[in-house]
């Protein structure tokens, strides 16, 4: 346990960090989940509906800096791959 009052500061803001961090990672999670059942539902608007979700959810938790760019980038390409692949 800290004894300095701002180490102890640091503990509670780096807590709530990673409660955020974690919150926007499970969020892009989930819609890639919300992605593949609209790809076996098979309706290309909601298909269409949910990338665009999953891309702005991802681009958010990039922009927070809870997802690095290239992570957030190769989760966007397979999100396009996959709406392009149940398009086909």
């Amino acid at each position: 346990m800290a004894n300095i009052a701002s180490q102890k500061k640091r503990i509670l803001r780096s807590e709530r960090e990673r409660a955020e961090n974690r919150l926007l990672t499970s969020t892009v999670k989930t819609h890639f989940r919300r992605l593949e059942a609209a790809i076996e539902g098979g309706g290309s608007s909601t298909i269409a509906d949910e990338e665009r979700t999953l891309v702005s959810k991802i681009d958010k938790a990039v922009q927070k800096g809870a997802m690095h760019g290239n992570t957030g980038a190769r989760k966007k390409s397979k999100a396009a791959r996959m709406a392009a692949a149940a398009a086909s």
